[in-house]
């Protein structure tokens, strides 16, 4: 089986405008949403082999928070710095060429990209709009990365901060 968790950044601060796209840091709550959503990911005992995310400031930070919570290496993160608005396509064929040595992975990124990469590869979508700190995890029933295929991907679960309005 072959295990991917798709996550969106945390929400980011549009507090300055002088800053590109590329530099938004997160703001307050997407500060505190990253680690809540790697604890979450914790307890499902969702830890994976390898963790990629796009290099953008927002998705970056994110990743690190989440890695921490998890007790993933931050060393580790590899950042592709094209996986910053990447098409789903891209990201799909980066999957595919993984090593198979990994067994569950992580990518950090961004709107639309991980939506659509999300309907390629579910069997039943449309995936729901992965909100910021959103966590989508699919499972492949194989056991090379090459193999994994459009429309047959499972939905394990879909997670995000607001299903814990009390926490």
């Amino acid at each position: 089986m072959k295990t991917i968790i798709l996550i969106r950044h945390a929400k980011s601060s549009w507090k300055d405008l002088s800053l590109e796209d590329f530099d938004r840091p997160l703001n307050k709550r997407g500060k505190k949403n990253a680690p809540f959503m790697g604890k979450k990911l914790k307890e499902r005992h969702m830890i994976p082999d390898l963790i990629l995310s796009s290099p953008a400031k927002r998705a970056r930070k994110t990743a690190t928070a989440i890695a921490k919570a998890i007790a993933y290496p931050k060393k580790k993160i590899i950042f592709d710095d094209d996986m910053y608005h990447a098409s789903a396509t891209y990201l799909f064929d980066m999957v595919r060429n993984l090593d198979d040595k990994h067994e569950t992975i992580m990518l950090f990124g961004h709107n639309p990209d991980l939506n659509d990469l999300a309907n390629m590869w579910l069997k039943k979508s449309p995936v729901p709009n992965i909100v910021t700190t959103g966590v989508y995890c699919i499972q492949f029933n194989v056991n090379k990365w090459k193999k994994v295929r459009r429309g047959k991907g499972e939905s394990l679960f879909y997670d995000y901060p607001k299903r814990y309005p009390a926490e």
